[in-house]
């Protein structure tokens, strides 16, 4: 059999793959990912022997059933391997050297064409010996000692580039990597679990993850929880910043406060770092929609779907899965996952009377939806009325009906973490009340007689919910601000503006985000933005431009007046403070 000659595509894909190099921590099956860019990589001759040599190499450093997997998708070719824990490092290294000799073999036999073979190791003899060194010294025996004993003991885990942990929350204990004391040295008796609950989704996680936060506390623990917004315990904020990752899981459980822990988990954490933890008592995965196409191996909402629902790993046959059945993309994938396959699920849906939820309740399965304008949580035959969705404040008299769901969601998994119905439905009907409650996420204030809707609403489905609840609130006028991050493709930057015309605004303006510009050149987010509500049929003259955000929702502040109503999908925190900071001065 012939191959093609490789181009400058197969050649160097290796060299820009090098900078997304990372090793992702899925449990006892750690998978370490190549993702070469550009071009896709379609010579299946480079990829057998990409895979072979692997699998060669792994044979000789002792590393059992590798069982690489090899994915094309729009930007190139992943190639996923089983290797052990304490060696991951080394194994990303022998994924590198695996692809880089197969691509530069094939780009060396030219347009001759190889037949192809089982590879070995015969090209490179040695290679082995200086992987087995490197995998020796990045071994360390004494965190493999305390990583088995914790285990033995039934406890926790947490290990990143300087410290390990045992036990979570306030009863952990932590350790430099630097200096790690002998097993019989760890005070074993004092060190324990804490309740541990994920949130993942491509829209309502923070609302999400405060909302069971709040539970926690009105059942009287102390709640410790991490997202976009930094991590909090006690309600304080302790920790600044995007942490809704394994940085930020692992912050919250090292917290000698936290009794209750409520981890953000968002996409691109689960993507470059896995998860930082091997077991939680409740996931839930609030929806999955188009965002983030091309990132990593994402191409379809299908592959969202699969990254989310990693979540699922860490709940083992205990553990709860708590999913949302109006989401027909992610119950079909959930339903051919085997980790989430495996975990007991709750159904959360806008109706009562969805088939899925019925089918469940009749196994005795736990559900939760509204039914003649009520949340009812349901655990087989036994319901629990948890109050009108109107009167909840996160509901917006229940013209917010994304946020609908996220309270069904976050009434499952708060009942099956352990807390009452009675406790759930009293935080139900406060939680939102005030601003500070869920800051950033559909805050209403009153500005000179206008209403002032903030909130993140950063994708299209996003931001179609979030205008939804502007139009039902009947204003006389809509304003509208409008931009987003570089790192998302064309054609995702115009479905936010083709969504954001169908809501037909009065005003939009249009705003840069030069701190976000991900490898864009100032003014072409922006002009994209343009074009696409432009094509959409919005008329020049209700566009304007404003090179910074907060100057931008300032601006629409100065255009409102009494019964218009203005939409702020704020990315920044700065900008919602210096907002925030020109309400309160009008008050």
């Amino acid at each position: 059999m012939s191959a093609p000659a490789p181009d400058a595509a197969l050649r160097h894909a290796f060299e820009d793959s090098r900078r997304l190099m990372g090793a992702n921590l899925f449990f006892d099956r750690p998978a370490v990912v190549l993702v070469p860019r550009g071009r896709a990589v379609g010579d299946t001759v480079a990829q057998r022997a990409w895979a072979g040599r692997v699998e060669a190499l792994c044979a000789a450093l002792g590393w059992p059933d590798p069982q690489p997997q090899l994915r094309a998708h729009a930007g190139g070719l992943q190639l996923a391997f089983a290797a052990p824990q304490n060696s991951l490092f080394t194994a990303t290294e022998v994924n590198e050297w695996a692809w880089e000799r197969s691509a530069d073999a094939l780009h060396s036999l030219g347009a001759e064409g190889i037949t192809p073979c089982q590879p070995t190791l015969g090209d490179a003899p040695d290679v082995a010996a200086v992987f087995a060194a490197r995998a020796e010294r990045e071994r360390s025996r004494p965190l493999e000692r305390l990583r088995q004993s914790a285990g033995q003991h039934g406890l926790p885990c947490l290990v990143d580039d300087d410290t390990l942990s045992i036990g979570a929350g306030h009863t952990s204990v932590s350790h430099a990597r630097a200096a790690l004391p002998l097993p019989m040295d760890v005070p074993w008796s004092r060190l324990g679990d804490v309740p541990t609950l994920l949130v993942t989704g491509s829209n309502g996680k923070t609302t999400t993850t405060r909302l069971l936060a709040a539970m926690a506390s009105a059942a009287g623990h102390v709640a410790g929880y991490c997202s976009t917004e930094g991590v909090f315990v006690g309600g304080e904020r302790v920790l600044a910043g995007d942490y809704a990752g394994p940085a930020g899981a692992r912050a919250v459980l090292r917290h000698p406060r936290v009794e209750w822990a409520v981890l953000e988990t968002a996409r691109g954490g689960l993507l470059r770092r896995g998860l930082a933890l091997r077991r939680a008592d409740v996931a839930i995965v609030t929806n999955v929609s188009a965002d983030h196409f091309g990132e990593y191996g994402i191409d379809r909402v299908e592959d969202i779907a699969a990254a989310k629902l990693v979540v699922a790993h860490a709940l083992g046959s205990s553990g709860t899965l708590v999913l949302n059945a109006d989401d027909a993309v992610l119950m079909a994938v959930a339903a051919h996952t085997p980790h989430a396959a495996a975990a007991a699920q709750a159904l959360f849906a806008e109706r009562h009377d969805h088939p899925a939820l019925v089918a469940l309740r009749q196994q005795g399965g736990r559900t939760c939806a509204a039914r003649d304008g009520r949340l009812v949580l349901a655990l087989g035959a036994v319901e629990h009325d948890l109050g009108a969705v109107a009167e909840m404040p996160l509901s917006l008299g229940g013209a917010a009906r994304f946020n609908r769901g996220n309270l069904a969601a976050a009434a499952l998994a708060a009942h099956a973490a352990g807390l009452s119905p009675a406790l759930i439905a009293q935080t139900l009907a406060h939680f939102g009340a005030a601003p500070a409650d869920n800051a950033g996420r559909l805050e209403r204030w009153s500005y000179r007689g206008a209403t002032v809707l903030i909130d993140y609403a950063h994708n299209p489905d996003g931001l179609a919910q979030l205008l939804a609840v502007a139009r039902a609130l009947q204003p006389r006028r809509l304003g509208l601000l409008l931009g987003q991050a570089g790192n998302r493709d064309d054609a995702a930057i115009a479905a936010l503006a083709g969504t954001a015309a169908l809501f037909a605004p009065d005003a939009v303006w249009i705003k840069e985000l030069p701190l976000m510009l991900r490898g864009r050149a100032l003014g072409e987010v922006p002009a994209l933005l343009e074009r696409s509500l432009r094509a959409a049929g919005l008329a020049a003259e209700c566009l304007r431009h404003e090179p910074d955000e907060g100057a931008a929702a300032e601006a629409l502040l100065r255009w409102a007046g009494a019964a218009d109503v203005i939409v702020l999908p704020l990315h920044t925190t700065a900008a919602r403070a210096r907002l925030g900071a020109l309400i309160a001065a009008q008050r």
